[in-house]
């Protein structure tokens, strides 16, 4: 096993942020990373690097979990059971499903990052999230290196949190996700954002998990800038969920302003929607700015520190909320 020192992180992080590792080992099997474990406990775990945001140089043993291997665990007349590894890049996996006529993922395409990071964010887009198609996932106890299979119950899943975010952060690594996919009578999912409208475009009536790939992709592509070009993570804050209260106090000033209900007494609001009307999108402070395509998106236009987007980001979320009485939090994790 090799150990680097000194190591630059920013080709391990798609915000391109050029923070330092005090050392740092990439490890491609369970058996090595037990090893590392065993000997190690001050350390960084790190798999694509797509939810988070480096504000200074970690002080740790940052271990890049490089863990690779698709296989199908089990199968019947109409669902497939598909288990990958956790270094598998999610994108790609993505498309390996869609290939095999494999339902039930194809609204996540484009997602940044790697499998092994799907479930402690419970990732979604486009009316589909991770628990909707999770099976299990395996995972490695840090302090005694002992293999731990966690269902879908016991992950807790919420909107982008997961038992792995809260009761048990930083006690776990995830190994390998299985998936329950559609082999047949497929339950495409077309009617959130602008799926239908792009499907339209295209003069597509009947559509394949492809096509709705594709739609994805295509939208994708319109809003968010590719992280090998402008570093970004994405959705940098949740679209925030408000009492029913709060939101009508808000809809006095902004009658405008669009909700989605989530329960008897809460609704939705689309982050976005907040911090364009507040005047960010688009906005550039030195190399951290926001997206002129989507103002959820945070970038770095080159040599932006994680401080400088982080002071961004604060910024935003005083404004919004001095402005519209609602809070937003971070989507990305903040190290």
């Amino acid at each position: 096993m090799n150990f680097e020192t000194n190591f630059s992180l920013k080709s391990y992080n798609t915000f391109g942020i050029d923070a330092k590792a005090k050392q740092f080992i990439a490890i491609h099997s369970k058996e090595e990373l037990a090893a590392i474990l065993q000997n190690h406990q001050d350390i960084f775990i790190l798999g694509g690097g797509s939810n988070m945001l480096l504000t200074q140089n970690v002080d740790k043993l940052v271990i890049h979990i490089d863990l690779k291997g698709i296989e199908i665990i089990d199968t019947n007349e109409d669902y497939v059971w598909v288990k990958a590894h956790a270094g598998e890049n999610w994108h790609n996996f993505v498309l390996y499903c869609i290939e095999k006529n494999y339902g039930g993922i194809e609204n996540l395409s484009l997602i940044p990052g790697n499998v092994g990071t799907t479930p402690i964010q419970n990732i979604g887009a486009y009316g589909v999230e991770i628990k909707d198609t999770f099976f299990c996932c395996e995972a490695m106890e840090i302090a005694s290196q002992k293999l731990v299979t966690f269902d879908k119950e016991s992950c807790a899943f919420g909107y982008r949190e997961s038992v792995f975010k809260n009761e048990l952060k930083n006690q776990f690594i995830i190994t390998s996700v299985t998936f329950k996919l559609t082999k047949k009578n497929h339950r495409l999912n077309t009617s959130y954002g602008a799926i239908e409208t792009e499907l339209t475009n295209k003069k597509i009536t009947s559509p394949t998990l492809k096509d709705i790939s594709n739609a994805v992709i295509t939208i994708r592509k319109s809003k968010l800038p590719d992280p090998k070009e402008l570093g970004n993570s994405g959705s940098f804050f949740k679209n925030p969920i408000v009492s029913k209260t709060i939101y009508e106090k808000a809809k006095t000033n902004y009658p405008e302003i669009p909700h989605y209900p989530v329960s008897e007494n809460e609704v939705k609001v689309p982050a976005g929607w907040l911090i364009e009307q507040a005047g960010f999108k688009g906005k550039r402070f030195g190399d951290a700015g926001i997206h002129k395509n989507q103002a959820l998106v945070l970038v770095n236009y080159g040599h932006a520190t994680g401080a400088e987007i982080l002071a961004v980001a604060k910024m935003i979320q005083e404004t919004v909320l001095e402005k519209f009485g609602i809070p937003i939090e971070a989507e990305v994790n903040i190290i």
